[in-house]
């Protein structure tokens, strides 16, 4: 569900983007933050099951990161731009290029694993930087919201534009962190293939 929904939420951002329609602005504020807030239930859902009834597999310890993925990064893209164009987007392109890099590195990494036999599974490091990733994105999507309804911040839309901006820096520190720890305990694997 959550790689089939990437791009409707895409989708359901960009258009009042595209158009400069008010009316799917407003109509876009109201789903955003509802759909994904169901999408990232189902991702803990999926994964509680899973261990509850000890139907942990090798394709869901892949495919379960992989889908998080395409919708962080869909998330994150969204966030390089808002509906309002004078205070611009929440995340620096920059900030998005890195952890794209980032993530297609531990796919990678992921992939080399798999063919020694072994499925990566999410380490402690890697779920925090998610929670972070999923907090970041909800609180840019609100602000973006706000926006799309009309809400003005005033003089504190600074502000808020700054603590976006933080967020997603840490949500870089985080992610990087995260897979130095997955290519110290992984490496093995690496190796094995050069």
């Amino acid at each position: 569900m959550r790689v089939c929904f990437a791009p409707i939420f895409f989708l359901i951002y960009y258009i009042p983007i595209w158009t400069g329609s008010d009316v799917f602005a407003r109509l876009s504020a109201f789903t955003m933050v509802p759909l994904l807030a169901i999408f990232e239930l189902t991702d803990f859902f999926d994964g509680y099951f899973a261990r509850k009834n000890n139907e942990v597999s090798d394709f869901g310890k892949l495919f379960d990161p992989f889908a998080d993925v395409m919708l962080n990064l869909t998330v994150f893209v969204c966030m390089i731009t808002s509906f309002d164009r004078i205070s611009g987007g929440y995340m620096p392109v920059v900030v998005f290029v890195l952890i794209l890099y980032r993530e297609l590195s531990m796919n990678f990494l992921r992939m080399v694993a798999s063919k020694q036999g072994v499925a990566i599974g999410a380490r402690k490091g890697g779920k925090f930087k998610t929670v972070f990733y999923i907090t970041s994105g909800f609180y840019a999507l609100l602000i973006e919201s706000a926006i799309r309804l009309g809400i003005g911040f005033g003089e504190y839309m600074s502000i808020l534009h700054t603590v976006a901006l933080v967020m997603f820096c840490i949500c870089l520190a985080l992610s990087y962190i995260s897979f130095i720890d997955y290519l110290k305990n992984f490496s093995s694997y690496i190796r094995k293939d050069l």
